[in-house]
């Protein structure tokens, strides 16, 4: 449950997603602030009707403070356009909310959040669905899907399948559907394929 204050690691008790917003920005629940450049909270309207939670910022993210703004961002709005969503309706997240990375040379390389760290970023994700009160939550890969329903959730054989949520967020939303991050439909070697299966899920989330 928040508590009733910020206070580092804990989102406030409060449904005003500009004061979520403000208390995030100082949060320090797991080391992972000391080296990204910002957290990077949710966007989109108050009242959406669909909440879309990804894994972590990425690197264009982490630097402009926003979510789903690189390329893994733009090939999600292109499939949810397919998949019959209208962007006005959609708010967007992610369960962990600053970037972790691994520096290479100039180039700052993604690195999965541990267990911890998404345990850690949980109580802002239920604070932000508390806010929002989506009809629909869809988890973008492993990490968001097992944020929401534990470590034994499987991609690979519950993806694009509408599920009750789990009795902490009963009455926070109606249904959740997960289907594969983005980022692994650019890495997948049939990236049309890859990209359909998405959007098939995307639609089943729209339609559960």
């Amino acid at each position: 449950m928040p508590t009733t204050r910020a206070d580092g690691a804990a989102p406030p008790d409060t449904a005003d997603l500009t004061r979520l917003r403000r208390a995030a920005a100082d949060c320090t629940g797991c080391g992972l602030h000391r080296a990204a450049t910002q957290t990077v909270f949710g966007e989109g309207p108050c009242r959406a009707e669909i909440l879309v939670a990804g894994e972590q910022p990425g690197d264009q993210e982490d630097r402009r403070g926003k979510p789903f703004v690189g390329p893994a961002g733009r090939l999600l709005d292109e499939a949810l356009a397919e998949a019959g969503f209208q962007r006005e309706v959609l708010s967007a997240t992610n369960v962990v909310k600053h970037f972790k990375f691994t520096e290479r040379g100039k180039r700052r390389i993604h690195e999965k959040p541990s267990r911890a760290e998404v345990v850690a970023c949980r109580p802002w994700l239920v604070a932000e669905l508390r806010a929002v009160r989506p009809r629909s939550l869809l988890l973008l890969g492993a990490t968001a899907a097992q944020s929401v329903y534990g470590p034994s959730f499987r991609i690979t054989r519950q993806r694009g399948e509408p599920s009750a949520p789990p009795d902490e967020l009963a009455g926070l939303c109606t249904v959740a559907v997960a289907t594969v991050h983005p980022s692994a439909v650019l890495r997948a070697p049939d990236r049309e394929t890859a990209r359909a299966e998405v959007v098939a899920d995307l639609r089943a989330a729209r339609e559960g």
